[in-house]
């Protein structure tokens, strides 16, 4: 009974870390970010930002690529705010870092890469790889949560089921 009770108590400990790392969402989801996220010098990058709220303005800062800053106002979707730079000619390869400061004090950032002129740009995976292992739930983390769970409380009973037949209780 002892293992058990030891066993059931493991299996809520993974449960619990597991929901525990779950991630939280809260504050701003709708996030900040730049269209396209690579550029070559001389492209012209759209900022996107829904930090700002309803009918926000906020100041772009591009001045660590080189093209200063430039006005984000409230654009025809709910929420959002949005406003462009052109990549100067100057700029060299690499990341940078472009900030965003909204008219009641908040700020977010987002990074654009710059390749050179005419040379092909890095590409990102985006989704889920099917691979045919895990993932069937996709990438809710409350679902992910439940599964370990399940998982847990089943080695649990099966080790618990094993232990009582090795001491001859019968199953």
């Amino acid at each position: 009974m002892r293992t058990a009770r030891l066993l059931s108590a493991a299996a809520l400990a993974v449960a619990t870390a597991a929901l525990a790392a779950a991630p939280a969402w809260g504050g701003d989801a709708k996030g900040t970010r730049l269209f396209p996220s690579s550029a070559s010098p001389g492209d012209l990058v759209t900022m996107n930002t829904g930090g700002c709220g309803a009918g926000g303005t906020a100041a772009g800062d591009a001045s660590s690529v080189g093209a200063g800053t430039f006005t984000l106002a409230p654009s025809s979707h709910m929420g959002q705010s949005v406003g462009q730079f052109k990549v100067p000619s100057s700029a060299h390869p690499g990341t940078y870092e472009i900030a965003v400061s909204c008219a009641d004090g908040k700020q977010a950032t987002a990074d654009l890469w710059v390749g050179l002129a005419g040379a092909a740009l890095p590409t990102h995976p985006k989704g889920h790889v099917n691979t045919g292992v895990g993932g069937a739930l996709g990438p809710d983390p409350v679902q992910t949560a439940a599964g370990v769970a399940a998982l847990a409380v089943a080695a649990a009973g099966g080790t618990w089921l094993l232990h009582r037949r090795a001491r001859g209780d019968g199953i």
